[in-house]
């Protein structure tokens, strides 16, 4: 099968101009309905599927979002390559608002969110110690040079539960341990994203310095669209540049990553368990595989 690139498109990026859509399709997952329709189409010549994170209108919150039925559907209809556009603020001088950042890093602070697809039968220990696939990210940061924009490379973002905005106090707190942006919606996308053997990787882009920073105004959702606005151009550019090449060969370990890790007897494993995966492990726990939780 073909490499195709899903998209998911942050607060600010809601449509791509240049998508030639083909089709948008609603789906109904394991896990239920994703946030919205998913748009089908080609972007460059590149196969590509789009959804806007929350919902056309913007109507869902970070806590919210239905992750687990978003990353199943992208898995669904063919996606090898998961890109993510999100805002976030700055927890560093040298990032100033309308920075470009390409983070390689997570500190999950997330408390009420399904981490995973597995359990209830099923134990998978998946490994995320480059949460960022390590390839896939090089290929952004590239496009984003590649579109006349100064991206950063590299950088741990921090993803807090929200829907509020950090206190003054955790805010420094997270510059004390070396953090660069903060943000609310990378986890679990990339836990997910891994478990289901998708390369995932993220375009940050810097709306304002959070609450920490005593010469400029606290983070605002007024200030956070006002300089989103400027920040889409350069991630729809960088997304157009990407597409005008192929997909990076899969030479990293997002591909296989949920083999080694299932952990369960494979005739402990309950049907109904198997059933509800569907095409997350179907590859490991069909009949058919004789690869699997031995």
């Amino acid at each position: 099968m073909a490499d195709k690139l899903g998209i998911i498109g942050g607060s600010g990026l809601y449509d791509l101009p240049d998508l030639d859509v083909i089709d948008e399709v609603n789906l109904e997952t394991p896990y239920g309905r994703p946030i919205d329709r998913l748009v089908v189409g080609r972007l460059h010549g590149l196969d590509v599927v789009f959804l806007p994170r929350h919902g056309r209108g913007h109507r869902v919150s970070p806590s919210d979002l239905p992750y687990q039925a978003n990353i199943y559907a992208f898995k669904e209809l063919g996606v090898s390559h998961l890109f993510s556009v999100s805002a976030v603020g700055s927890l560093r001088e040298e990032l100033p608002p309308l920075t470009l950042v390409v983070p390689d890093q997570i500190i999950d602070r997330t408390v009420s969110r399904p981490r995973t697809f597995f359990g209830h039968g099923l134990v998978a220990h998946v490994g995320i110690a480059e949460p960022f696939c390590p390839v896939f990210r090089q290929t952004i940061h590239a496009a984003a040079l590649g579109a006349g924009h100064d991206a950063v490379d590299g950088g741990t973002y921090v993803c807090i539960e929200g829907p509020q905005f950090s206190t003054k106090a955790e805010s420094e707190l997270y510059r004390t341990w070396g953090a660069s942006v903060i943000g609310m919606t990378a986890m679990p996308e990339a836990r997910l994203a891994r478990e289901a053997e998708i390369c995932y990787a993220a375009l940050a882009l810097v709306t304002d310095y959070d609450v920490w920073h005593a010469d400029f105004e606290s983070v605002t959702v007024d200030l956070v669209v006002a300089n989103l606005l400027k920040n889409v151009v350069a991630a729809q550019a960088t997304l157009s540049t990407l597409a005008k090449s192929p997909l990076p060969e899969r030479t990293c370990a997002c591909g296989d990553a949920l083999g080694p890790a299932l952990s369960t007897a494979r005739d402990a494993i309950p049907a109904d368990i198997r059933d509800h995966l569907g095409i997350i492990a179907d590859r490991y726990l069909s009949p058919a595989s004789d690869q699997g939780a031995d």
